[in-house]
């Protein structure tokens, strides 16, 4: 047995060779990332960088940490009871785990959408106004709201009605209304945990091309369990794997392309072609 796991280590390339850093500059760098709930740990020495105005997807198999990673770089994690991070998350070059840093303007900065729609039970006017609200935005309200609208791909859908419930909207309308809310309050990065995994393929196509078209302006990171999505929308993917004791690692990370063609490490190139997962 022990010989068996030598070999096994013996055949993984160097990590360096597995982790192939973005050129330019990054919105996000994390440094020796590891996570508790509790006594469990979910993430262990997790170092990357994220580039700024690009998306990035985080994939691998369920309970691998994904969503855990995701949740630290807005703090959401906090809100949780017991958990703990050490290392540093560093949003340009500012560690937001700081003492002297306030969790809600990090999360101003950096949005979120989840894996299911999570409208307000208010109209659609009052959806998208509701952050920028909060955040004490005083300008011309409808017009906000109608930006936000048309960069999330929904205004020509709803402009006639924006009286009407969110709730009335169809999933993948509800889910670009949840992306038109996140951007009212004009954040730095999105991010998408599972942003389609609700939806139907037309809305998850809807999606996928506002994605790129919102990458232009925003940096985008997004965790999703479909292989065709992650190599399609996005620019850089990186692999995870629950490891020892179920605590999550970064396998392998670099160019999306480079990764599904060319992966360095044999547990990516046996995810991304389902040999398991």
């Amino acid at each position: 047995m022990t010989n068996t796991l030598a070999s096994e280590r013996a055949e993984q390339p160097p990590r360096s060779h597995l982790i192939i850093e973005p050129e330019g500059p990054s919105v996000f760098g994390l440094e020796n990332v590891s996570f508790w709930y509790g006594r469990k740990q979910a993430l262990g020495d997790i170092s990357m960088k994220i580039p700024v105005k690009r998306v990035t997807a985080l994939i691998g198999p369920s309970g691998c940490g994904k969503t855990t990673l995701l949740r630290c770089l807005n703090r959401m994690n906090d809100l949780i009871p017991g958990v703990r991070l050490e290392g540093s998350v560093n949003y340009h070059e500012h560690n937001i785990y700081a003492k002297d840093i306030d969790p809600v303007e990090v999360r101003r900065r950096i949005g979120m959408v989840f894996q299911k729609p999570n409208p307000f039970p208010k109209s659609i006017f009052e959806n998208v106004a509701f952050g920028a609200r909060v955040n004490g935005y005083k300008g011309d309200m409808r017009e906000r709201v109608e930006k936000s609208l048309r960069q999330a791909a929904l205004w020509d859908e709803v402009s006639d009605d924006l009286k009407k419930s969110g709730l009335a909207l169809s999933g993948g309308q509800q889910q670009r209304l949840c992306i038109a809310r996140a951007l009212a309050v004009q954040p730095d990065v999105i991010l998408m945990d599972e942003p389609c995994s609700a939806l139907d393929p037309i809305a998850t196509l809807k999606i996928e091309d506002l994605i790129r078209d919102l990458v232009k302006e925003l940096t985008i990171v997004i965790v999703t369990h479909n292989m065709q999505q992650a190599a399609r929308v996005s620019d850089y993917t990186a692999f995870m794997l629950a490891g020892v004791q179920g605590v999550g690692q970064l396998i392998e990370y670099g160019p999306t392309r480079e990764l599904f063609t060319n992966p360095r490490d044999q547990r990516t190139e046996d995810y991304i072609t389902g040999r398991f997962g």
